[in-house]
């Protein structure tokens, strides 16, 4: 692809590009071998690379001249949202303006983009040659001129730099992307076994982690954890950071936080794990309403400390959704209001108009799919019908959601 660097740079080109965004790609490939003197299949890959980075990074897609690189390498990297969300934790935790950071995964070059942001020099380490290319352009077309690019893999870099640090980011990929849970050391590069090293030349070191690693077992490969956080955007868990200070021996923070799309900050849960094992959660039958964390603190586990801050009781050990009598406006996730419990079959006819309804179904015998087809019901609607375990029984909840 680099080498039509100079051809989809051209105006034409790009113009092209805007005015066919919505073509088929697959269609396209078809029905012309190139276009403007460009083979048809690197002009479906732009087109491709534009439609993943309209909402994921929005600043890209909104730049003309940027070029985008094969799929994978647009779907492992790091959204705009999340990006902004690591630069605002970098200058709360160190200020702005630091001498020198390192991205050890460059990538698409998005991580580095933002870094130069808060240090006066960044430099991106990449092995691939033709991503390293496209990741130099581009920030050259973002306004960029303080990173400085290494082709070298992490390892070679971390070898030879003579180099000290503010801070280094790392953000290892699997080694096999069929495997759903993994360790820390099976990735690549496997920063388990060059933490020490990174650390021996970083004041500070962030780890971005796939949001499916146990955070348990990703502590235990690694040291000097200071702060773990779980990110989510828009209640959907993005990724884990887990952030190490050079010979840092405390207490592990955790951080559930959700953004939104443009990586502001909507809600913050911070606790530890101790502080979540000693707590001891209040349990109820269901009351008036409803509650289900978000995504950050339902992957962090912080399970039994909600109780304490929000005054809600927990259904069961295994059920993980809470309830209460009166209204907690501010919880941080789903809130619904019960409408009818246990139900019967007529009964739920009746009060899901057009048999449309959102079905959840949490600690329960049936699955969601299950009893959609029980109750004949369709997705859709205002009303929830959820399926869910106290200690003492299980029940079915008719509900209207409030937020």
């Amino acid at each position: 692809m680099i080498e039509f660097l100079s051809l989809l740079i051209q105006p034409e080109v790009q113009q092209y590009l805007i005015d066919h965004e919505h073509d088929d790609e697959r269609d396209l490939i078809l029905r012309k071998k190139e276009i403007l003197g460009i083979p048809t299949s690197i002009i479906a890959s732009q087109l491709i690379g534009r439609g993943k980075a309209k909402n994921k990074l929005p600043s890209w897609y909104k730049t003309r001249g940027i070029i985008y690189p094969p799929s994978i390498n647009l779907e492992q990297c790091s959204s705009e949202a999340t990006a902004s969300y690591k630069l605002y934790v970098i200058k709360n935790l160190i200020g702005e303006s630091q001498l020198l950071a390192v991205d050890l995964t460059g990538g698409f070059g998005v991580d580095s983009f933002f870094l130069s942001k808060a240090f006066n020099t960044v430099h991106y380490v990449e092995p691939n040659d033709e991503l390293l290319k496209i990741a130099e352009h581009n920030h050259l077309i973002l306004g960029v001129n303080n990173i400085t690019y290494q082709h070298k893999t992490a390892e070679a870099f971390l070898e030879t730099t003579q180099e000290k640090f503010s801070f280094a980011f790392i953000d290892p990929s699997r080694r096999d992307d069929s495997r759903k849970i993994f360790k820390l050391s099976d990735c690549v590069p496997d920063i388990v076994s060059i933490q020490d090293k990174i650390l021996s030349l970083s004041s500070h070191l962030l780890i971005k982690a796939s949001p499916l690693l146990d955070i348990h077992q990703a502590l235990r490969e690694l040291n000097h954890v200071k702060k773990v956080f779980v990110v989510s955007v828009g209640n959907e868990c993005k990724e884990l950071l887990f952030l190490a200070v050079q010979s840092y021996l405390g207490k592990v923070e955790i951080e559930a936080v959700d953004l939104n799309s443009q990586g502001d900050l909507k809600s913050s849960f911070v606790f530890s794990l101790d502080e979540e094992k000693e707590a001891d959660s209040p349990k109820s039958e269901p009351l008036k309403f409803l509650y289900e964390p978000n995504a950050s603190i339902l992957k962090a586990g912080a399970f039994k400390l909600v109780t304490g801050k929000y005054a809600v009781s927990k259904l069961s050990a295994n059920t993980h959704l809470y309830t209460s009598d009166h209204l907690i406006t501010d919880f941080p996730g789903k809130i619904l209001q019960i409408e009818e419990l246990n139900p019967d079959s007529k009964k739920i006819k009746s009060v899901l108009p057009g048999g449309l309804a959102n079905v959840i179904t949490r600690n329960y015998p049936l699955k969601a799919e299950q009893l959609k087809k029980k109750f004949n019901l369709k997705d859709g609607g205002d009303k929830y019908l959820i399926g869910f375990s106290s200690d003492k029984k299980k029940f079915l909840a008719v509900c209207s959601r409030i937020k």
